[in-house]
């Protein structure tokens, strides 16, 4: 990943990022980019959320562009995954509790400081007294109320277009540029900090592994604790309007004028519309009135928890930007922003046509509404064909079945009342993890909170919809965004309360 400093990067700004390495370099290009929101002074919580992702009131409201509400989260989310060295021992629950209270008081739990989370993998639930099977776990875990015989949490599986070593090579499933096989991880922990200052994540990334003494440039004792966890991988993503243009033309990435300049997203459509996200309690285990999926109750051990889903993308962004042959015009070596809409969205009532000129720039709007039009949408869009630039304007052609990434997660995604049942944490990336031939690639960091493991499962099966592609013969190359997307890592973590974020259960011991 060396040739990533010509990004920008400087020999002092790398000193600084120390431990990081080469993914440092890669995000030191990033930061010299970026820049520092102004984000509106508001009163905040007098105390910290119970449910440890609930950083709503520590954010500036939403804003509306072109009629459509926005929420624009931290720029910068660094996930530090972790594997224990030994199990921990009763007691040890309050050293890490007073690591991360360490954190948050050198740095204030808001987007200048830094917001933290922490969750737990079953490999640390398996390290616990009795392991998985005893009553210590399995007498807390919350079960699902569709099948009370099934946990909340669950280890992550491939994906019905992932590349899984597991089978048989699939025809069926193959990548033009990144066919990497999915691993299913076995991390213990996962800690995910947030902020909008990059340097802030990277000293308390550093405290925390032992190569820096110091917080906010206050020396800090670390805790005992931090010595048993051993870090296996950070990865860093960025989410501002603009950014991954801007390092897209640093890069001199050939797809970069396709982008569009104020797109917050490397695929050129922002995804932090305001509405498209639950509330946090639906998405804890005790759900709300909209929803509720799991046996946990008012005073369970798990009340306010969640699951925290952490999977690792490859975007192919030369086959999104161009023509897979399959497309509206064979001869055009581009994709046109009617086309990737329609892959986007849906392909019977897209948000927008675009521009005249639907290449450059985008061809077309980025801010656009994320309409839920019914759990059928895309049974519904399907069969409808979809729409092509004819010589006179859009023209559908019924012979061109498409599948709309958004459609199909609606089949599942949302409550009877059409409450969504998830909280996003995307957003882009760049650099070299998984990459076969070790060179920096725009990737999708993709995090979720969801009720249950099952309950993200079964999305994932739905964003893939091969039941309504055989249905409807729709080609793979035609399945939204299926066929641009490589996921090379997947794994499920059990996110507690803040009353119980330091090795949960532990003290039960």
């Amino acid at each position: 990943m060396d040739d990533v400093a010509d990004v920008g990067v400087s020999r002092r700004r790398l000193l600084r990022l120390g431990a990081l390495g080469a993914a440092g370099a890669a995000m030191a290009g990033i930061e010299s980019l970026a820049v520092t929101p102004r984000r509106a002074a508001a009163a905040l919580p007098s105390r910290l959320p119970d449910i440890q992702f609930d950083i709503g009131a520590y954010l500036a409201p939403p804003v509306e562009i072109d009629g459509t509400r926005f929420g624009f989260g931290p720029v910068y989310t660094m996930f530090l995954t972790f594997r224990l060295t030994r199990n921990p021992v009763k007691g040890e629950e309050r050293q890490l509790e007073s690591m991360l209270r360490a954190v948050e008081d050198a740095y204030p739990f808001r987007a200048d400081g830094v917001f933290t989370t922490i969750a737990y993998g079953l490999p640390y639930f398996a390290r616990l007294r009795g392991g998985l099977t005893g009553r210590l776990v399995a007498g807390a875990m919350p079960k699902l109320l569709a099948d009370p015989k099934r946990w909340v949490l669950e280890e992550a599986v491939p994906g019905p277009t992932d590349i899984d070593p597991s089978l048989p090579p699939n025809p069926q499933v193959t990548r033009l540029r990144f066919p990497v096989p999915v691993r299913i991880e076995g991390n213990d922990v996962l800690l995910t900090l947030r902020s909008d200052n990059l340097a802030n994540l990277n000293e308390v990334r550093n405290w925390i592994v032992g190569s820096a003494e110091r917080l906010r440039g206050r020396e800090a004792d670390r805790p005992r604790i931090a010595s048993a966890l051993r870090l296996t991988s950070t990865r860093v993503m960025f989410a501002q309007p603009g950014l991954p243009r801007k390092l897209a033309e640093s890069a001199q990435l050939p797809y970069a004028q396709r982008i569009h300049p104020r797109s917050p997203m490397w695929m050129g459509f922002a995804d932090m519309v305001a509405d498209a996200f639950g509330p946090p309690p639906i998405t804890c285990f005790q759900g709300n009135a909209s929803a509720k999926l799991t046996t946990c109750r008012a005073g369970d051990y798990f009340v306010n928890g969640s699951i925290q889903v952490l999977n690792h993308v490859i975007l192919d962004l030369e086959e999104w930007y161009r023509t897979n042959d399959s497309e509206i015009d064979p001869n055009d070596p581009d994709m046109s922003y009617l086309e990737r809409v329609q892959y986007m969205y849906r392909p019977n009532d897209p948000p927008s046509m675009g521009y005249r000129d639907q290449f450059t720039d985008g061809g077309g709007p980025t801010f656009l509404p994320n309409t839920f039009q019914g759990a059928d949408d895309a049974v519904r869009g399907c069969p409808f064909g979809s729409w092509q630039h004819g010589p006179r304007g859009p023209v559908v052609n019924p012979r061109h079945p498409i599948l709309g990434h958004v459609s199909c997660i609606h089949r599942s995604s949302r409550a009877a009342d059409g409450t969504p049942i998830h909280i996003r944490v995307d957003g882009p990336g760049f650099d070299a993890m998984d990459v076969p031939d070790g060179r920096p690639q725009p990737k999708l960091q993709f995090s979720a909170f969801v009720p249950s493991a099952e309950h993200f499962r079964l999305m994932r099966v739905n964003m893939a919809s091969l039941d309504l592609a055989r249905q409807y013969q729709v080609e793979t190359g035609d399945i939204g965004l299926e066929n641009r997307i490589t996921a090379t890592r997947r794994q499920n973590f059990l996110a507690p309360s803040r009353a119980h974020r330091a090795f949960p259960l532990l003290e039960l011991t």
